[in-house]
């Protein structure tokens, strides 16, 4: 029988070539799967993932199950502390079996410590508002004078973004 050919002609899956390297990285945090960090946002829902990620499993001494830690700030803390039970439910459908036992909720400012930076990026791109003609050609008159074609174009984008800001 010759040997099976693969479709692949040398390359390898990104997945194969990775998956060690995301595994070592996240058993250091204490999660087994590390499907709960790679998809969060389908294992929690939209809702919950724009306002929190996980940071770290901890387990404890006795080994009666561990605790899911989550990062968000102190605005949203109050509604996730609600659905603490509900987000384990779901944790734990992952894991398929109850390996959470306890969920942690962490809160800290917008631009916290360096583990906690809370910028999620699971957000999705806030669309942006077209921009004014009126300061447009503003910034374009100011920087008229500058003789650099490259210099004047980027000085007219600068004063337009400036004008823009100030208007908000």
């Amino acid at each position: 029988m010759p040997p099976r050919r693969t479709g692949t002609y040398g390359f390898k899956r990104t997945d194969s070539l990775l998956s060690g390297q995301i595994r070592k990285a996240s058993e250091s945090r204490g999660f087994a799967q590390s499907r709960l960090l790679t998809q969060w946002v389908e294992v929690a829902g939209e809702d919950i993932a724009d306002i929190c990620q996980p940071v770290e499993v901890s387990y404890g001494r006795g080994g009666l199950g561990a605790t899911l830690t989550l990062l968000t700030t102190g605005s949203h803390a109050p509604m996730l502390e609600m659905q603490k039970e509900k987000l384990r439910a779901k944790v734990n459908a992952i894991y398929g079996y109850n390996a959470i036992a306890r969920v942690r909720i962490t809160q800290t400012a917008a631009t916290g410590f360096a583990e906690g930076q809370v910028a999620f990026a699971h957000q999705s791109p806030k669309s942006k508002a077209a921009p004014d003609p009126a300061l447009r050609a503003k910034a374009t008159a100011a920087a008229g004078q500058v003789s650099d074609n490259g210099l004047r174009e980027a000085l007219a984008r600068l004063g337009e973004n400036i004008l823009n800001k100030n208007n908000r």
